[in-house]
């Protein structure tokens, strides 16, 4: 594992200021806060992700929440959908605590790190086709570094499956064509690189389609907390964990 290279990863993407509107956007959000924050100082940048560097299952989302990941400067931290995933996370036995209010609060996961093909908040929770392709270098590295050791992936999303299939392409895995289509409890194998001494079947993983934690999703019953750890669960036991 590359524990260095993962953390100067890391501070590239708190420092990117590549998409106007998002830069924009998240500054604005960070001056003007939301009352029940008013006393936060909000991060306000890119936000990285969030795990140990010889993380075995990544859990990929869609971007940072205006007045969570952007206020607390980690991923999934602050807001509903950050509520319902460690919560998860934690009764799987991945998290050492069920709730994440900010980035010092001691949450620690266990062979696991989350991370976002967009790294900034965008208006309305919708970044644009653009502004997710021009995101999607930071997964692609993210995913090479830590590629010794990934076993298996949790996408969250149509948006985030979109974005993840060519970012796993790119960083050296075998993404099937033509490209699966995102579902709930999908289940797709990805062969690994084939640029080492073997065959690539030591870097295969796994990847699961898992509805979003939104509160859209949420309240109404689509996505259910047993839903989620079932897809967790399985997704553990395809990483080794």
């Amino acid at each position: 594992m590359d524990t260095r290279g993962l953390a100067r990863l890391d501070r590239r993407v708190a420092g990117c200021r590549a998409c106007p509107r998002l830069v924009a956007w998240r500054e604005e959000v960070a001056r003007t806060k939301r009352a029940a924050f008013a006393d936060w100082t909000y991060w306000g940048r890119p936000v990285p992700g969030f795990g140990p560097p010889d993380a075995r299952l990544l859990i990929i989302g869609l971007a940072p929440a205006a007045h969570g990941g952007n206020r607390t400067g980690r991923m999934f931290t602050g807001d509903r959908s950050g509520d319902v995933l460690y919560q998860a996370l934690y009764e799987v036995g991945l998290a050492s605590q069920p709730t994440s209010v900010h980035a010092d609060d001691g949450l620690e996961l266990y062979g696991v790190r989350v991370t976002s093909p967009v790294h900034c908040a965008p208006p309305a929770n919708r970044p644009t086709p653009g502004e997710r392709d021009t995101c999607r270098p930071w997964l692609v590295q993210e995913l090479r570094l830590l590629r010794p050791t990934l076993r298996a992936a949790v996408v969250l999303g149509a948006f985030g499956w979109q974005a993840a299939l060519p970012a796993f392409a790119e960083a050296g895995w075998s993404v099937p064509r033509p490209r699966p289509a995102f579902a709930h409890g999908a289940r797709v194998p990805l062969d690994g690189p084939h640029d080492g001494p073997h065959d690539g079947s030591q870097d295969r993983l796994d990847l699961f389609g898992c509805f979003h934690v939104s509160q859209r999703n949420t309240f109404t019953g689509r996505l259910t907390p047993e839903m989620l750890r079932e897809v967790l669960r399985t997704a553990a036991e395809a990483a080794g964990l």
